[in-house]
């Protein structure tokens, strides 16, 4: 398939990368990690990176606005997005041909070509074993491309704390920080949080729930958001927090957002992506995330949440 891939970048004058809504760092590095990669080995070639900006995530990548008709026999590529609905920009259809590159589980393969490694622990992962595939044939690394696909790898990998981090990981991270960039300054900018933020935690810390099951909960309303002076994406930097409670299993942040409830779910054992699928999400086995609309929704979650921690 990376053969296939390699191949098919070669053919086309145009290419357009895509990833997920509310990104993460491996949604930026990845697409952005390719984007540099590409740059690098193809000057020739119109390399864009497109989709709804992260402002947490400006120091990764800024990326390009482009018009409707530069899809116009181009090639699309997707990165880290498990389904067509977390597509972010709908116009990936406009391309002339469509390559998905993920590392979630394939229940949507869309796309004419599928590279799906469910054992990555990132796709920044998979895009820096695709270079190493394509350095004989073509491909070139850029210091940019290093620190963005380094910087997908640490955020995907918690760090490397996280079970998905292989030998492989770390393998190849030690390869990526021979490249000129700061880890200091990457690591800064991806794990400083603000005054509000912290504070924030701290109320996270004093007053979640967690049941005999091992099922913790977080529920974050609007007007506590609004108090704290926090946009609901920062509020999901720390999902996290309650995996070091002794006796945990599996927790549950329910975030209020304008027109939903963002459900996030994290576990340290259980299985809990099919949960987040049944309520039109998805994700890794112990790392995932759905929608609700209403807070009487929150029972049922919790109830599903309880029987995988039984």
């Amino acid at each position: 398939m990376k053969e296939k891939i390699l191949e098919t970048i070669k053919q086309y004058e145009t290419i357009i990368i895509h990833r997920h809504v509310r990104p993460d760092p491996d949604a930026y590095g990845s697409q952005g990690g390719l984007a540099e990669i590409l740059k690098a080995s193809f000057p020739e070639k119109n390399i864009f990176t497109v989709g709804l900006e992260e402002s947490s995530l400006y120091f990764l990548r800024r990326l390009d606005e482009i018009q409707d008709e530069v899809y116009k026999g181009a090639l699309v590529i997707v990165t880290d997005t498990a389904n067509q609905e977390r597509i972010c920009d709908g116009r990936y259809r406009l391309g002339d041909k469509l390559i998905k590159i993920d590392h979630h589980p394939n229940e949507d393969p869309y796309g004419d070509l599928v590279w799906v490694d469910t054992d990555a622990s990132s796709v920044s992962e998979m895009i820096y074993e695709f270079f190493l595939f394509g350095k004989d044939k073509g491909l070139e690394m850029s210091d940019e491309a290093a620190r963005l696909l380094y910087a997908g790898i640490v955020g995907d990998t918690g760090r490397f704390l996280y079970p998905s981090t292989t030998e492989k990981t770390f393998s190849y991270a030690g390869e990526l920080i021979k490249f000129n960039f700061s880890r200091t300054e990457l690591y800064d900018s991806m794990y400083e949080l603000g005054p509000n933020v912290i504070k924030l935690n701290g109320y996270v810390l004093q007053n979640f729930e967690m049941s005999e099951n091992g099922v913790g909960s977080m529920i974050l309303r609007k007007e506590l958001l609004e108090e704290y002076d926090i946009k609901p994406s920062d509020a999901s930097l720390l999902v996290s927090t309650l995996g070091n409670v002794a006796g945990m299993k599996a927790w549950v942040f329910f975030i209020e957002e304008d027109d939903q409830i963002r459900v996030r779910l994290r576990s340290k054992g259980p299985v809990i992506n099919g949960i987040a699928r049944n309520y039109k999400g998805g994700g890794h086995p112990l790392a995932a995330g759905a929608s609700i609309y209403s807070w009487d929704e929150v029972k049922s979650v919790m109830n599903e949440l309880e029987e995988a921690c039984k």
